[in-house]
């Protein structure tokens, strides 16, 4: 009965939280932050970083959440890597790209200038990812592998699909690339474009594969979802056992001696979250933005809670202590404290959300709504605030100037920081400009060429609105005690400082609407690129008149049909005198198929779309086995042999009964005669 007891309270409260998260999904407010974020997880080589609403560029940080706004670049020889969940995305040396939007359906980011590689492991029906070109917008619309190249010096772009499916518009044109094709498009407005096979895998493809071959089948997949971003570091860095208390928890393998979460690492101000802890270790971000800490065994240990399909992001899952006490105890000029949460407790985020929000942030190891709707956060006994080495603090100036809390950490009294109140899940302290790059002032960063980050980019979506300037809402901050501002703050003070908005030219697919490859199996048909001559009536007629512009892979990938050929020698057996039904029903302008099939046999009309029958009259080169084509089943011996044949003659033209015979092809009834003699 021991064991079936948490078998049976961790069944229920993962109904539970599935019961919340199918209302909060229903009822959020769209004041709401994102859900998740981009993570900066691995660099190789000078990466630099610029923050959505400043125009520094710094040193990027491993770890630190990128989301809206935010742009990347990579020197020569560089490489980074970062996760949006179980999504990967790798750039190559000197590229530049930037977040147009990342919020919980849409990822759209804006590739000016180098290489991309896409590893997509989920999409939703409802969630779009789109890569924006200087001349394109590619849409991936299936889990897949991509890699996307950008010549944007000479507006070229190439779309390679390893796996999956893309579908790319620009100018007039929306055509698929599907698994094992790539797309090279050139120029701007009417780009042209060529469909081939994806080429062969170069260093950086090769080296992506390899970074993939470290995620397939992860143990803590078991135990926590793929689309928690920072889980793909956790089985190289540690190790997963089962408690009865707590159920699945995990233990960094190696650590510092005094080690403390939240103590290895530095905090930054990310909007919408305002401060947001960024950690040291190479595994260290899933534990801190998902779940809970425990001391327990004598080392502390996560415990991520209930499994969800996509887990809330948050910038840190701590508690501020302060107060008088707590200000004695730091000395002159003030400091800054903080302890980790424990298992079950109520997280209440200091940025503005909905009710329904801190119910979906907390739903992993919450989910009593009473419980989380009825906390304060100042009025809590929290477990981690007695435990011996829990509670962290910093100079103030350290704290707001990104420094490493490691080596500004101070030495504070045990007793005095369990007695101090708790102030609640931010710290009350003004951001400085510091802050938002999240770096001490080491000097500006290597930033890319003014062209490349200048450079407008085609796009299906709406990108997100662009972020205020910091040096605008500065002063608003400062009188908001470390809390971000609300929405409509920020929206006023986006008209009143207008922001440099993302430089994007909206296209929309043909025919106003938005194919959808997900649900159809093959593109319609496209018009022949060269030369520009009329198709065959078998090919064209019907698509031509509603889709008069759409792209022109098609005929690139597949061969055009031998039907489309043989026009010329139809065109020759309606010329040719011996053929008298022709000339009954000659009109110059129509196709000759047509004209001689319809009328005098129905059932050759059904034949007709194969377009066999007639290939079969222009092969043949002798006028006998036309005719014999034209009634099928019936040999030309048989009609040689019959003599009601000059009277089937005469039926057809009755005035010149004799002179007829005399005049049509003479030559060919002697040696009909002589053949059927030697036949005899």
């Amino acid at each position: 009965m021991g064991l079936e007891d948490p078998i049976m309270m961790r069944t229920t409260e993962y109904l539970a939280a599935i019961l919340m998260l199918s209302a909060a999904s229903a009822m959020a407010d769209a004041g709401d932050p994102p859900s998740r974020v981009a993570r900066l997880n691995y660099q190789s080589g000078a990466v630099s970083f610029r923050p959505g609403s400043v125009e520094e560029w710094t040193a990027a940080t491993l770890n630190y959440p990128l989301t809206s706004g935010d742009h990347l670049w990579t020197e020569d020889g560089a490489q980074t890597e970062m996760h949006i969940g179980s999504t990967a995305i790798r750039m190559s040396s000197r590229t530049a790209l930037g977040i147009l939007n990342l919020d919980d359906r849409t990822v759209q980011l804006s590739l000016t200038q180098g290489s991309l590689d896409v590893r997509l492991r989920s999409l939703g029906e409802d969630e779009t990812f789109e890569v924006d070109t200087p001349n394109v917008a590619v849409s991936l619309v299936r889990p897949g592998e991509y890699r996307i190249n950008v010549d944007g010096d000479n507006a070229i772009s190439v779309v390679a699909v390893r796996e999956g499916e893309a579908e790319v518009t620009g100018g007039d044109a929306a055509f698929s690339v599907r698994a094992g094709e790539s797309a090279r498009l050139i120029g701007m407005d009417a780009a042209t474009q060529d469909i081939g096979a994806a080429p062969p895998r170069d260093d950086f493809d090769r080296w992506s594969e390899e970074r993939d071959r470290r995620e397939e089948r992860p143990q803590s997949a078991q135990y926590v979802s793929r689309e928690m971003t920072g889980s793909e570091d956790l089985d190289e860095y540690g190790t997963w056992r089962e408690e009865a208390e707590y159920g699945w928890v995990w233990a960094p393998r190696t650590v510092a001696v005094g080690w403390a979460p939240y103590r290895y690492g530095h905090w930054a101000w990310v909007e919408p979250w305002g401060w947001t802890w960024v950690d040291d270790a190479p595994w260290g971000f899933a534990p801190f933005h998902y779940g809970r800490w425990a001391y327990f065994g004598g080392g502390w240990v996560w415990v991520p809670g209930t499994m969800v399909a996509r887990p809330v992001y948050a910038p840190a899952l701590v508690a501020f202590v302060g107060g008088p006490r707590f200000g004695v105890a730091v000395g002159i000029g003030g400091g800054v404290a903080w302890f980790p949460l424990g298992p079950r407790e109520v997280y209440r985020p200091a940025y503005h959300v909905s009710e329904v929000y801190v119910q979906r942030v907390n739903v992993t190891h919450v989910t009593n709504v009473t419980v989380i709707n009825n906390v304060n956060v100042t009025n809590v006994r929290y477990v981690n605030q007695n435990v011996q080495g829990a509670v962290t603090a910093v100079p103030r100036d350290a704290f707001v100037s990104a420094r490493p809390v490691r080596d500004h950490a101070m030495a504070v009294n045990a007793r005095d920081m369990a007695q101090a109140p708790v102030v609640g899940t931010t710290a009350q302290v003004a951001p400085e400009r510091r802050s938002v790059l999240g770096q001490p002032d080491r000097g500006a960063a290597a930033a890319p060429p003014a062209r490349y980050a200048e450079r407008p980019v085609v796009a299906r979506s709406a990108p997100a609105p662009p972020p205020v300037p910091f040096a605008a809402k500065q002063q608003a901050l400062q009188a908001n005690q470390g809390r971000p501002l609300d929405a409509a703050t920020e929206n006023r003070l986006r008209g009143n400082a207008p922001a440099r908005a993302p430089m994007v030219r909206r296209v929309t697919p043909p025919q106003g609407g938005q194919p959808d490859s997900r649900r159809q199996a093959a593109p319609p048909s496209a018009r022949p690129p060269q030369p520009p001559q009329p198709p065959p009536v078998t090919r064209e007629n019907i698509p031509r008149n509603d889709r008069p512009q759409r792209p022109v892979q098609e005929p690139v990938r597949t061969p055009p049909p031998a039907a489309q050929q043989p026009p010329r020698p139809v065109e020759r057996q309606v010329e040719t005198p011996p053929r008298p039904a022709e000339r009954r029903v000659e009109p110059p302008a129509r196709p000759v198929e047509r004209q001689v099939e319809t009328p005098p046999r129905p059932a050759e009309r059904r034949v007709e779309p194969p377009a066999r029958p007639v290939e079969r009259q222009v092969e043949t080169p002798p006028r006998p086995a036309e005719r014999k084509a034209e009634p099928p089943a019936r040999p030309v011996e048989r009609q040689v042999e019959t003599p009601p044949r000059p009277a089937e003659r005469k039926a057809e033209e009755p005035p010149k009964r004799g002179g007829e015979k005399k005049v049509e092809k003479k030559p060919d009834k002697k040696g009909e005669r002589k053949d059927d003699k030697k036949g005899q």
